[in-house]
């Protein structure tokens, strides 16, 4: 385990920017609007060899608890615990604030030793500020700029007093397990070659604003680890939260990382730049998912923006699934039974989703719990499917099957010659198709293909990739 790291400090002191600088990605959202970052976002930082895992945080504001900036400040209040270190950025051109001697005071409550940082302190603008901020009684300020990136070294003179021992016993650790297994190999004794074991599962949470995404992962998790409310659009960032699951029916946990993201609205209403900022971030996290889920709104059925995003996570090629959220207030909805509802959005999405038919759909309610489990599980199966690589000689019989049940066509009396079928990778599943004149194949021919692989080969639900590729012609002109 890494230490953790948090970054505290009020609104828009550049707390956000000093995050991705330490992660060495643009990961979080900034702007010069303060009130950007809302929930907690964490990544691996290293600084001069010293690894660590990064916390940011809101700004800390001093508002009524119930409010929003209010429920901001308690993520925040609840993200130190368990930190080994706290950044406390102050803005060193502003000067020290009312709001930083309070954050002062409580940080000199909590148990957790702290490097103060002050912020934007380039050129001469920011002195005043770092002799002001002596007198929060946190010790000497580490002068930075986290835009341009000046005063990291003095930052990681900071932090290795707090920090570093950890370091130090990773390599230790790592130094003591080298010799043991060399000592083994040295006596002769024939050591196992481990398996690389799996990753976690990859799994995002989309869909509409409010649909219930953020509660939806606090179900799981048992906590109010993200941010929620009544109002719509709360979360920013793509948060991700790793987490292990626990079949009830039995068996091992399972590592699952999960993904929170931004409300996805139809285009022509996003106008405000963050919201922009915030779907893109959304659409980032659906490429480095592994199996998305979509998760509707009871209360308003399926609408056409959400087979939207559908489309769009299988044009990317990742495993998608749907979740019907809020099913404990969907037999209070409408004239409809909730089997009515059920059946009406199934239909849709076959029609409305032809390409893949037969997606897994759940209903589920992150108020109750109800339907977690089992779209859980289902998830881990979906992935396998996903994953999954047939031996080139059982691809190939299917491929004869196929081509004798229904040989391809022969436009203007010219016979198209399909010879072999190979799977030319995962993730999703792609697959190349040799043979010549397949210029002139037609589309219904190849999602004849596609939809047999599908049904016959177990990739149900699974986008398929196939590619039609013909050997050069020697004596074409080049």
């Amino acid at each position: 385990m890494l230490p953790q790291v948090i970054i505290i400090g009020r609104p828009n002191v550049g707390k956000s920017t000093l995050f991705n600088r330490l992660v060495g990605k643009k990961l979080a959202l900034v702007d010069d609007q303060p009130g950007v970052t809302r929930d907690r976002r964490m990544g691996d930082a290293e600084l001069a060899g010293m690894k660590f895992t990064v916390v940011d945080t809101a700004g800390w504001e001093d508002e009524d608890s119930e409010s929003l900036p209010g429920r901001m400040r308690a993520q925040t209040e609840v993200s130190i615990e368990g930190a080994d270190a706290a950044l406390f950025v102050i803005d060193a051109r502003a000067g020290i604030t009312p709001l930083d001697e309070e954050i002062a005071r409580w940080l000199r409550t909590v148990n957790v030793p702290v490097v103060l940082v002050a912020n934007k302190a380039e050129g001469k603008a920011g002195d005043a500020g770092m002799y002001e901020a002596f007198s929060l009684g946190l010790g000497t300020p580490v002068a930075i700029s986290a835009e341009h990136g000046e005063g990291v070294a003095d930052l990681f003179e900071g932090l290795w007093p707090l920090i570093g021992h950890f370091e130090e016993e990773a390599e230790a650790a790592a130094e003591a397990a080298a010799a043991a297994r060399a000592a083994r190999l040295e006596a002769g004794e024939e050591l196992e070659e481990e398996e690389e074991p799996l990753g976690p599962l990859k799994l995002a949470i989309v869909g509409r604003p409010n649909a219930g995404k953020s509660t939806l992962i606090n179900r799981l998790l048992g906590e109010n680890r993200l941010l929620t409310g009544p109002e719509a659009g709360i979360t920013r960032d793509s948060i991700a939260v790793d987490w292990q699951w626990t079949d009830p029916r039995g068996g091992e946990p399972l590592d699952i990382r999960l993904i929170d993201t931004a409300g996805m609205r139809k285009r022509s209403r996003v106008t405000d730049k963050l919201e922009k900022l915030s779907v893109a971030d959304a659409r980032r996290a659906v490429d480095f998912a592994e199996v998305v889920v979509l998760l509707l709104d009871a209360t308003k059925g399926l609408e056409h923006q959400d087979l939207k995003i559908a489309s769009h996570v299988l044009e990317e090629g990742r495993a998608l699934m749907i979740a019907i959220n809020k099913w404990d207030v969907a037999g209070k909805i409408g004239t409809d039974d909730p089997s009515s509802l059920f059946n009406g959005i199934r239909g849709a999405l076959d029609e409305g989703l032809a390409q893949v038919r037969g997606l897994p759909l759940f209903a589920v309610s992150a108020k109750t719990g109800k339907g977690l489990d089992d779209m859980i599980r289902a998830a881990f199966v979906l992935r396998e499917s996903w994953s999954r690589r047939v031996p080139t000689a059982a691809l190939n019989r299917w491929f004869d099957d196929a081509l004798e049940a229904n040989p391809p066509p022969a436009p203007k009396g010219k016979r198209i010659k399909l010879r072999y079928i190979t799977q030319a990778g995962t993730r999703p599943p792609r697959f190349v198709v040799f043979g010549t004149r397949l210029d002139m194949l037609p589309k219904s021919y190849e999602r004849y293909l596609v939809n047999g692989i599908r049904k016959s080969l177990g990739f149900d639900a699974v986008p398929v990739r196939v590619v039609l590729k013909s050997p050069k012609n020697p004596f074409a002109k080049s």
